[in-house]
């Protein structure tokens, strides 16, 4: 039986129509609404690809109902900044080098800025424990960690009153 709802994705009611009762979010934001920044790998949330925000949470949108989101706030990859103007965690992989073949950037983004969001000078501990379940097959971690230790150190400092890194 096919499925009428409205989704609150990155600040947008998108209506969702003829949809199947177990969709999956990944599904639904890829196939439904055209979103093709959250990717769809193991299907089983263990690499951490499909990571979106869902009312402030990190979870895996391949194991969650897209019907089960109605009436909370999703955001995406897509959601996080517009167009052209990365936000800081982006510009820091970016620098950082902790870009590679791509695939998993989106899902280890929405990790950091939900790391940062709780926790704004995560040691290095916790930045590995909260990355672990993002699978990257390219960067070796490495660069991933620094450039979640530069956005906080950059924000501690602006924070302080000082230059921002």
């Amino acid at each position: 039986m096919a499925e009428h709802y409205t989704l609150h994705v990155n600040g947008t009611a998108r209506e969702v129509r003829d949809a199947g009762t177990g969709e999956s979010l990944l599904f639904v934001l890829r196939e439904r609404l055209g979103l093709m920044g959250t990717k769809g790998a193991c299907e089983q949330g263990e690499c951490g690809s499909c990571s979106v925000l869902v009312d402030g949470q990190l979870v895996c949108g391949c194991l969650v109902l897209a019907a089960s989101a109605v009436g909370q706030r999703i955001v995406t990859i897509e959601g996080v900044a517009p167009v052209g103007a990365p936000t800081d965690v982006q510009q820091a992989f970016v620098d950082a080098g902790a870009v590679q073949c791509g695939f998993c950037t989106p899902g280890l983004i929405m990790a950091t800025h939900s790391l940062l969001d709780r926790s704004p000078q995560p040691s290095e501990l916790e930045i590995r424990e909260e990355l672990s379940g993002n699978i990257c097959r390219c960067t070796g971690y490495g660069r991933i960690i620094e450039a979640v230790q530069r956005v906080a150190v950059a924000r501690s400092t602006a924070a302080a009153g000082g230059p921002s890194a």
